[in-house]
């Protein structure tokens, strides 16, 4: 049997929600014979399907997809632990003389294997402690200690972050050898049909009854059920809002991600960016 010739490169789709990044993830796959990666800080938890927008079973049947159904939502999962096995899994990928396609909106996933982000060991008793804070009591810790707060300031895992590296950014290296950062610019009428379309389908699929049986089985205040979808479904669910209010809040708060996502992308100069259509597609020179 003939030796199989490893590839080096690697490309990295990022974009917002809903900017057609796994569509075009699939051209490419399928165009240059690629494996995707997904770098999606929600789409790791096993049983959160519909509201995360997961890949398809079809998608995930025609082209191998990995660090999908990684861990339990009640399961912890850190973005050291997403660097480790995203390099592994581009290791394996590349050794079998595929290319290594990384995509999702979670900067800080994608960032971290890009630029080799080096990261500080978390003291896991330090970790507890901040655990059991409300957001406002982490915010109040970080103002105490005259921190600055980080961009989504109502996240409590990026609260703690910022406690347990006293505001310190990762230390991060130059841009991966033999990649290419290419981002998915969808303008923002389009984004929101996409959103509100989205939604639709969503609940059409089940998205109810999904969130329904993970918080019965995981608890409500699990972190990884703070998602947007699954929040304002919750409030659905115990009846403080109509499908059609839970839908919009649903609407509004991915939109607000959307506007964090492309902040932070939009600092990063080695994006190469392209503008998304209603067939979202991009172009490889």
């Amino acid at each position: 049997m003939a030796a199989v010739e490893k590839l080096d490169k690697l490309i990295a789709i990022v974009g917002t929600t809903a900017s057609g990044k796994s569509a075009a993830a699939m051209q490419v796959a399928q165009q240059y014979g690629g494996e995707i990666i997904c770098a999606d800080s929600r789409t790791i938890y096993k049983g959160m399907d519909i509201g995360t927008a997961k890949p398809s079973k079809e998608d995930q049947a025609k082209i191998p997809h990995h660090l999908i159904d990684v861990v339990e939502p009640d399961q912890e999962f850190t973005v050291y632990d997403f660097q480790k096995l995203a390099n592994a899994a581009i290791e394996d990928i590349q050794s079998r003389g595929k290319l290594p396609i990384l995509v999702g909106g979670t900067g800080l996933y994608v960032d971290s294997v890009i630029y080799n982000f080096s990261f500080r060991p978390t003291d896991k008793k330090r970790r507890a402690e901040l655990e059991k804070l409300t957001v406002n009591e982490l915010q109040q810790e970080i103002a105490k200690q005259g921190l600055d707060l980080p961009e989504n300031a109502q996240n409590p895992r990026h609260l703690i972050r910022v406690l347990e590296t006293n505001g310190e950014p990762s230390k991060k290296e130059p841009l991966r050898k033999n990649t290419l950062v290419l981002g998915l610019e969808c303008p923002p009428d389009l984004l929101k049909q996409r959103v509100t379309a989205r939604i639709d389908q969503m609940v059409t699929e089940g998205l109810v009854e999904e969130v329904k049986a993970l918080g019965q089985r995981y608890g409500w205040e699990t972190a990884a059920l703070q998602a947007p979808g699954y929040k304002a479904f919750r409030q659905y669910i115990e009846g403080s809002l109509t499908l059609d209010e839970a839908k919009n809040v649903f609407a509004k708060n991915d939109l607000q991600l959307a506007k964090r996502q492309r902040t932070w992308f939009r600092r990063n100069k080695d994006i190469n960016w392209q503008i998304t259509n209603e067939q979202p597609s991009v172009t490889i020179e």
